[in-house]
C-alpha cells in the first residue's frame, strides 16, 4: 500500500532521511511486528513502532496492570491498574496513530501456540521477563526463519542482540535455559525506571532498520549497557555450528 497524503505529512522527518525515504516508509507501513510482553520493554518498543507507522503491531501478554508497573511501564496510567495490559496498550497506541492495526493476544505464549502466532508476523520482538518464554521465542523464530530482537534488563543494566533468521540463536549462547532456582525471578529484582526505555528504544531501532534494510544491524552482536557507570560494550555472538536448534547438532 502506498502512503496517503496525510502519511506523507506525518512521516516527513523520516522521508527526509535518504536511508528511509518514501520507499522505506512504505515498507514500515506494510510490516507486521509481534511484541512478546507488554511490560517494561514492550511499552517503549510498541510506542516507537506505532509512532514510526508500523502497519500491524501484535501484542501478546496475559497480565494486568499493577500499580508497581507504573514506575517503568510508560504506556499505562493509574486508571489502568487491574485492567488487561494488551487492551490498555492498544487503546494508547491507536490514540497515537489511528491508522494502526493492533492485534491483542491475551494469552500465555507456549510451545503449543507459538508457531501459529508467529507465522502471521515478519519480525518478533522479545520483550518478556522469563527465560522459558525466551527459549520458546528463539526456537520458534529459528523454525520459521524469522528475526528475533532480544532485549533484557536487570537493575541498572541491559542488553540487546538480533538473533534468528540466518544468524545465531539463543541456544548458541546458552544451550539450555537456567533451571528453576538457579536465577532470581524478575519480580524479585529491582529495575531502574529509565533502563527499559533505553533498551526498548534500541530494540525498536533494530526492528525499523531490518524492515527498511538500512545500516548495520546487531545480528550476532550483543550490546551491553551499564547505565550506573554509563558504559557500553559489545560482544560478537557467533553462530555455533553444532547448535542443536539452528546448527547441525552434536
Amino acid at each position: 500500500m502506498a502512503l496517503t497524503q496525510q502519511e506523507l505529512n506525518r512521516y516527513k522527518r523520516h522521508l527526509m532521511l535518504p536511508q528511509v525515504d518514501e520507499a522505506g516508509q512504505e515498507k514500515i507501513k506494510n510490516s507486521k511486528v509481534l511484541v512478546v510482553g507488554a511490560g517494561g520493554l514492550g511499552c517503549p518498543v510498541a510506542l516507537y513502532l506505532a509512532a514510526a507507522g508500523v502497519g500491524t503491531i501484535g501484542l501478546i501478554d496475559f497480565d494486568v496492570v499493577d500499580l508497581s508497573n507504573l514506575q517503568r511501564q510508560v504506556i499505562y496510567t493509574e486508571k489502568d491498574v487491574g485492567k488487561s495490559k494488551v487492551r490498555m496498550a492498544k487503546e494508547r497506541l491507536v490514540q497515537m496513530n489511528s491508522t494502526l492495526n493492533v492485534i491483542c493476544i491475551e494469552d500465555k505464549l507456549d510451545e503449543t501456540n507459538a508457531t501459529e502466532i508467529f507465522e502471521k508476523f515478519d519480525i518478533i520482538v522479545d520483550a518478556c521477563d522469563n527465560f522459558n518464554t525466551r527459549y520458546i521465542i528463539s526456537d520458534t523464530c529459528v523454525k520459521l526463519g524469522k528475526p528475533h530482537i532480544y532485549g533484557a534488563i536487570y537493575e541498572f543494566y541491559g542488553q540487546v542482540v538480533v538473533l534468528g533468521g540466518d544468524g545465531p540463536c539463543l541456544r548458541c549462547i546458552n544451550p539450555e535455559p537456567p533451571k528453576q532456582g538457579e536465577i532470581v525471578e524478575a519480580k524479585d529484582v529491582g529495575v531502574f525506571g529509565a533502563i527499559p526505555g533505553v533498551i526498548g528504544s534500541l530494540q525498536a531501532c533494530e526492528v525499523l532498520k531490518l524492515i527498511i534494510g538500512c545500516g548495520k544491524s546487531l545480528k550476532g552482536r550483543m550490546v551491553f549497557i551499564d547505565m550506573l557507570n554509563m558504559s557500553f560494550d559489545e560482544v560478537e555472538i557467533p553462530k555455533y555450528p553444532k547448535c542443536r536448534c539452528c546448527g547441525k547438532g552434536e
